[in-house]
């Protein structure tokens, strides 16, 4: 098959620094740069001048004046593509910002779009009335005028299938980069925690990662220590929860960690991952949680338990986490630890991922058109299917019509 050149677009940049897209877009390019030309558009937002580079893993960086993220993040998708009309034989677009650009792109150019939408973004509590309102017109204009769309769990693509009648392409997140630590002396003075067991969990600080849920819970267990890696002065909401629960002794309220072997020490030897999430698809420190052997308790929504295959221990409460906590054993969490890494192992690796995105590159050039949900035997009246005793097919569950 011949390499194609392609243009990676919404994402903050490489080196990857930040978040999942930017960890993904590392990756299929150190997996596929020998079967692909990739650029990478990237915001000098992130990167002082003196960091830019012009080739990342043999990647060709574009460098935009406009922030990746919030109301920016439109402009910045709509120039990136507007620039990778020029060159690019495929538009992977990494989230739904830019959503609005497509239609012109599909119905007066050749050029072959992938969308990744990125959970489903407009339910987000962060957006306001109008930010949902955009963020729910692009997402519909995503999903109909891209070749392909890919939905990072099974539930976003059950939801995409309720919503646009369209056959979303799954592809989710690796984490084998992820790797244990051990703790060394100089960890244990840093981090004295370290020394006794402890709950952990990494995340952005904001109402849907159900932080104060979990911080009330565990501010009432305080033989249990939770250690909690966010971006805590980046909100009100945050100062606010760090100023209510950062006295207690129990509760470690840490600012960001972006070396990530450092990290791996903290989370890498927790005794159980708390993932709160109640909102996106398949989140990547779940995932890389997952590939480290950690026990998980999860927020009970449908994309935890399709990423956790249903086998994490779930909560919906503040009762349920406190009566989890003090209830399960530590042989227990060991086994279920072992369970989730196998699940990881199976699913969440680069070199599976970067092959589906390998393949679907591939498929966009020759496909003609995306094809839809019906099935071949809908052409046919129920009096047709009876005669051929196929009568049995008007009852057919599609895959998206599945019990939660």
């Amino acid at each position: 098959m011949s390499s194609k050149k392609v243009a990676i677009i919404g994402t903050v940049g490489l080196p990857a620094c930040y978040g999942g897209f930017e960890t993904l877009t590392a990756y299929l390019v150190k997996h596929l740069s020998q079967e692909h030309d990739f650029t990478v558009y990237c915001t000098n937002k992130r990167y002082p001048k003196a960091q830019r580079q012009s080739h990342c893993d043999g990647a060709r960086l574009v460098f935009l004046p406009f922030d990746a993220n919030g109301i920016q993040s439109i402009l910045y998708d709509c120039f990136s593509i507007l620039h990778a009309l020029f060159y690019a034989d495929v538009l992977l677009v990494l989230g739904v910002s830019g959503g609005i650009m497509l239609p012109f792109v599909k119905l007066f150019t050749n050029k072959r779009i992938i969308v990744s939408i990125d959970g489903i973004e407009w339910r987000r509590a962060k957006w306001n009335f109008l930010a949902r309102w955009y963020l729910r017109l692009a997402e519909a204009l995503a999903v109909r005028f891209s070749h392909a769309d890919i939905s990072d769990n099974d539930a976003i693509q059950d939801y995409t299938a309720q919503t646009y009648s369209t056959r979303s392409r799954v592809v989710e997140y690796g984490g084998d980069h992820a790797a244990r630590q051990p703790i060394t002396q100089e960890h244990k003075i840093r981090y004295p925690f370290l020394c006794h067991p402890y709950a952990f969990k990494v995340c952005r600080i904001e109402p849907e990662n159900n932080v104060p849920m979990i911080l009330a819970a565990f501010a009432e267990l305080p033989e249990y220590p939770l250690v909690l890696v966010g971006n805590w002065n980046n909100s009100e909401f945050g100062r606010a929860m760090k100023a209510r629960y950062g006295t207690y002794p129990n509760l470690h309220l840490l600012d960001p960690i972006y070396d990530q072997n450092e990290l791996n020490v903290l989370r890498g030897n927790c005794f159980v991952y708390v993932h709160g999430h109640s909102a996106g698809g398949t989140n990547p420190s779940l995932v890389e949680a997952m590939s480290l052997g950690l026990p998980v308790l999860a927020f009970g929504v449908s994309f935890n338990k399709a990423t956790t295959e249903h086998k994490a221990l779930f909560f919906s409460t503040q009762e349920d986490i406190k009566a989890t906590i003090k209830s399960t054993a530590f042989a227990q969490w060991q086994r279920q630890g072992a369970t989730m890494q196998a699940i990881a192992r199976r699913r969440y690796t680069w070199d599976v991922v970067a092959r589906k995105y390998n393949y679907l590159i591939h498929s966009v050039c020759t496909a003609t058109e995306k094809g839809g949900l019906q099935p071949r035997l809908s052409q046919f009246s129920q009096e047709v299917l009876l005669q051929n005793q196929l009568g049995h097919y008007q009852a057919l569950n599609m895959f998206y019509e599945h019990e939660a």
